[in-house]
């Protein structure tokens, strides 16, 4: 029998290296997007790489704004022209040359759909694959994949058909399509009961302005004209005395074409009206008024027909031994893995191999705690990135640059190092990791670090230091000065002036839980991500208490909004200049009379060009200033509107507080804006542009002039720079002082060790969790070490 020999390889005719290896690096010359000044950087491939600097420095401007988003643009040219005209357009980035780039996969913070049919399962594809798994093995068979779907409704069809051939025939013709949705609530899982006299004034007709619903003018076609004219109703007749078929008409008649003058309208009953247009929305992506509205107006319960589980009778009788795919979703991941893990049929098994490794990167990602039915609007945003990378931990793709936005946030520190490992592991397969990050732990595993800075906004935009981690420690700059920063804990801590008391807490994974929270002190409420923090805060808090929570749900508004429209800042500058200048308001709104008429206000022009990617061009006429230059000419304190606008926060807190241009009311928003850090914003810069953090601190700018009692703040460290988080914990004490109880849901062991009580949950997440493990001051934690916070807090203080 021969042998196999080993075929001979070739033999290199020299030990020049390949010209192939020579691209190891991504160039970028003269990055110029947002603030940056002209960056030239060159960046290791198939290594981590880390950016550092302070909030509003340039890290993302580099790192999304140009080496992903040019990238993005790139792969984008290679499809044909019809698929690119089906795609969003990108502009090409400020930058003279970016080279040798890969694709770029971004792993943002970006909150996903909150549409309510959206959830953790059908964001990834463990729905699919469980639906796949219950049409082939769950008893009785119900039907295809599609029976066990709460996106898919039954339908049923039949008819005839025309056959086109040599001889055109008629067929009978039948069609149906199972399934899972339940036909109640329409696979939300819950059902609305809408109080009738939130909607309109039964004593008034509709030509009398009887609808009280937000943005039903008159004037309206498709609201309130509709009803008046439809020749169903009598617009003068008030509501209350309508018969009864007018009030079948009035609330539920189904969708019909009515004429009204030359115009063809859709009459439609204000029940299934207000169904489609508002109660068909998550409430979270509301926008404030009509939020407010809802609550007021409807109330959600609990569909009865599927019990919350969205799924039809049919998808719900079929199991696996003994388990619906309803009781599937419902479990946790980790025990959802487990019981995959127990299935043992060889007809399905590629297909339980997949969607094992799908539910264990849950779980090693640690998100186990989580459930399939969970809606994804829920997540927050360092739960929906790690969501996110799910899909890209078993792929099978080398040399791709993955861009993360500080991964380590919503993460207790006992989970920075499963999140690190991760990243090194997507590194170890080939890849460019990009990561924007301010903790030290995560800097610490970097193989390459760049330090923006050296401060905000037009005081940023340069590469301070680029090297090793000891380079960035010894370097000076911010960030390496700050680096080993540790608070330490307090002398002494304040004593409350009351509590607030929660009783009998079980939202989510809360096991009856009884706890005070002191009030007149600052109190940190920690453990571990799904041990329940937020399910006792947000959900358990009694109303009524002067609550104002500042949460993480990102600011609503295009690029025509800036911090000054979004704070009402430019309200009294816009009175102050017509005063001074004998004239209207408006002339000095961007949005108003006083916009430019070639740009419309928005200081560029956009050009569609079809098939290629849209162009943004300075406006020629205003040259990007926005106004109409008859208004330029007006002018408050020696500048103009425009010259306003382009000002710093801290350069016009002091043009505002004397002189002609001393505005008492715009000086102390101001003050609370250069308070929470952001003295470097322009006020005229787009809202567009902000990063997470600072979008967050000007929400909390903006609620500091509220006058509740109790203020709630959900991880105000997001986004901060080590430097930035002392400015932080000096205003958390400026807010006790002044009188305010402040609850901070955190995890940062300086806010931590700077609290005056701390309530730690846990011992873990998900069923694991949902109890007090400790009650007390940080000191007595410490002191403790009885949980996984007291450890680690204690190594950060060095106790």
């Amino acid at each position: 029998m021969a042998q196999n020999t080993p075929t001979p390889q070739p033999q290199l005719q020299s030990s020049a290296p390949h010209a192939a290896d020579s691209h190891d690096r991504i160039r970028v010359h003269g990055a110029r997007e947002n603030n940056l000044k002209d960056v030239s950087i060159e960046l290791p491939k198939r290594r981590l790489t880390v950016f550092t600097g302070v909030s509003g420095s340039g890290k993302s401007s580099l790192v999304f704004g140009t080496i992903a988003a040019e990238s993005q643009r790139l792969i984008n040219e290679t499809y044909s022209a019809f698929v690119q005209g089906l795609m969003p357009t990108q502009a090409r980035p400020e930058v003279d040359v970016l080279d040798g780039l890969t694709t770029a996969i971004i792993v943002d913070q970006q909150r996903m759909g909150s549409d309510p049919r959206s959830t953790v399962g059908t964001a990834t594809d463990a729905n699919a694959m469980l639906r796949i798994l219950f049409s082939r093995l769950g008893q009785p068979h119900i039907g295809p994949p599609s029976a066990y779907s709460f996106n898919t409704a039954s339908v049923k069809g039949s008819g005839s058909i025309t056959v086109e051939g040599g001889n055109k025939k008629a067929v009978e013709a039948t069609f149906s399509r199972t399934g899972g949705m339940c036909t109640r609530c329409e696979g939300r899982g819950t059902v609305s009961d809408i109080d009738l006299t939130q909607l309109y004034d039964d004593s008034k007709s509709i030509a009398e302005g009887a609808f009280t619903i937000p943005g039903w003018k008159s004037d309206n076609w498709w609201t309130v004209r509709t009803y008046a004219e439809s020749g169903f109703l009598d617009p003068h007749k008030p509501i209350v005395k309508y018969t009864e078929q007018e009030m079948q008409d009035f609330l539920y008649r189904e969708a019909t074409k009515v004429k009204a003058g030359d115009a063809t309208l859709t009459y439609e009953g204000l029940i299934p009206k207000l169904h489609k247009s508002i109660l068909s929305k998550d409430r979270a992506s509301m926008q404030p008024h009509i939020r407010e509205f809802v609550d007021r107006a409807v109330t959600f319960t609990t569909c009865p027909e599927c019990d919350g589980t969205r799924l039809s009778e049919g998808a719900r009788s079929s199991k696996i031994k003994q388990i619906s795919i309803a009781d599937a979703c419902t479990m946790e991941i980790r025990d959802l893995a487990q019981w995959v893990r127990s299935l043992d049929e060889p007809s399905v098994a590629p297909l339980l191999t997949v969607l094992q490794q799908t539910l264990d990167s849950f779980v090693e990602i640690g998100l186990g705690y989580l459930s399939l039915d969970r809606p994804s609007g829920t997540l927050s945003g360092g739960e929906a990135q790690r969501v996110k990378m799910i899909r890209h931990l078993g792929s099978a793709l080398t040399d791709v640059t993955y861009v993360f936005d500080e991964p380590t946030i919503g993460l207790h520190p006992h989970d920075i190092q499963r999140m690190n490992n991760l990243l090194l592991r997507l590194r170890d397969k080939g890849n460019t990791v990009l990561v924007v990050e301010h903790k030290p732990e995560a800097i610490a595993i970097a193989d390459h670090v760049v330090d923006l800075g050296p401060g905000a906004g037009t005081a940023g935009g340069t590469v301070c230091f680029e090297g090793t981690l000891e380079g960035l420690r010894a370097s000076g700059t911010v960030t390496g000065r700050h680096l080993d920063d540790r608070a330490a804990l307090k002398d002494s801590v304040r004593e409350p002036t009351g509590a607030l008391e929660i009783r009998g807490a079980t939202s989510h994974n809360l096991r009856h839980v009884d706890v005070d929270i002191p009030l007149g002190v600052l109190t940190v409420i920690t453990g571990v991500a799904g041990s329940g923090k937020s399910s006792l805060i947000h959900a358990s808090i009694p109303a009524g208490e002067g609550v104002i929570s500042i949460d993480q749900s990102p600011i609503r508004g295009s690029r025509r909004s800036n911090p000054a429209t979004y704070t009402a800042l430019l309200d009294p500058i816009r009175k102050a200049f017509a005063k001074a200048n004998g004239v209207k308001p408006a002339l000095f709104s961007a949005n108003s009379e006083g916009a430019c008429p070639t740009c419309n206000g928005a200081g560029v022009i956009f050009t569609d060009l079809g098939m290629m990617a849209g162009v943004a061009t300075t406006c020629e006429d205003c040259e990007g200033k926005r106004f109409q230059a008859s208004v330029l000419e007006y002018h408050l304190g020696g500048r103009d509107i425009s010259e306003v606008l382009a000002m710093s926060v801290t350069e016009a807190e002091g043009f505002f507080a004397a002189g002609e241009a001393r505005i008492p009311a715009a000086h102390k928003i101001l003050e609370r804006l250069a308070d929470v850090g952001l003295g470097y914003l322009s006020l005229g810069q787009p809202l567009t542009t902000l990063s997470g953090g600072e979008r967050q601190r000007l929400k909390l700018a903006t609620h500091m002039s509220e006058k509740g009692g109790v203020y709630v703040l959900d991880e105000p460290t997001t986004g901060l720079h080590l430097a930035d988080v002392e400015q932080l914990l000096g205003l958390l004490d400026r807010l006790v002082e002044s009188g305010k109880s402040v609850i901070v849901i955190e995890h940062h062991q300086a806010v931590m060790a700077h609290a005056d009580w701390i309530i730690d949950l846990g011992p873990g997440a998900g069923h694991d969790g949902g109890r007090v493990v400790f009650e007390g001051t940080p000191a007595d934690l410490v002191a403790a070490r009885s949980t996984l916070t007291g450890e680690h807090l204690a190594d950060y203080v060095g106790g």
